[in-house]
Parts: structure tokens; C-alpha cells; sequence
């Protein structure tokens, strides 16, 4: 799993790391299968809404010492367009197709649909 952060702590535990770094983002990457992480997920687990348990991610967070990047819309939807595109070109994507994988939904569904909102926060600059 990978977090985006824009801080971190000066130390983070030894299955977090950081992966890249630049002037305004930080890539941490968490290995999600160690035990300790684990343990830290079933201290912080709540009730988000009535019958649904999991870890808010401010939680997760803070106890981290992580400030969570938040990109602007306009960022997301463009690296949401180059992994459909990733996917799209990818070999084990390419086989499903080839053995009868037919969504009711495609990959230029979702680029379309992304098109559509980059052309409206186009429009609303």
C-alpha cells in the first residue's frame, strides 16, 4: 500500500518507507503483511458507520506522523487516466479480454468518463 504525504515523521517504522521524495511529496510505502502494521490496524479499527468496522486513514495517519497530501481534482483525474491507460496496454489485461472478459462497463467507458470530468474543471477554471 502507498500513502501520499506532503509530512512525515522524522522516524516511521520499519515497515514504512519512503520511497520518493520531493520538494512538496513524500511516497511511503507501507507493507500492509507485517504482523506489527497489523496489530496497529486492529488497535485503531472502529465503527465508521453503523455495521461497517475499519481504520480511518486520519487515524492511521496521526499515529504515523503523516500530513496527507491533497492533490488538486485536476491531478487525480489525470494519473487516473494514465493508470486506466497502463491497464488498458497491460498483458494480463489483454488475456482476460482474449479469454471472453466482457464488463458490462470497459476501460474506454472509464476514460471517457474521467475525459468528461476534465473537460468540466476545464470549464470551471
Amino acid at each position: 500500500m502507498k500513502l501520499y504525504a506532503k509530512t512525515i515523521a522524522q522516524t516511521l517504522p520499519d515497515w514504512a518507507t519512503v520511497v520518493t521524495k520531493s520538494a512538496d511529496l513524500f511516497e511511503v510505502e507501507i507493507n500492509d503483511e507485517h504482523p506489527d502494521f497489523q496489530s496497529l490496524l486492529e488497535e485503531l479499527e472502529t465503527e465508521i458507520e453503523p455495521g461497517t468496522f475499519g481504520v480511518k486513514s486520519e487515524d492511521l495517519c496521526s499515529r504515523l506522523g503523516i500530513e496527507m497530501s491533497n492533490p488538486h481534482l485536476q491531478q487525480l483525474v489525470e494519473q487516473a487516466q494514465n493508470l486506466i491507460a497502463l491497464i488498458a496496454w497491460h498483458p494480463d489485461y489483454k488475456q482476460l479480454l482474449e479469454e471472453g472478459y466482457q464488463p458490462d462497463l470497459n476501460i474506454a467507458d472509464a476514460q471517457t468518463a474521467l475525459t468528461y470530468l476534465q473537460w468540466e474543471l476545464e470549464r470551471n477554471r
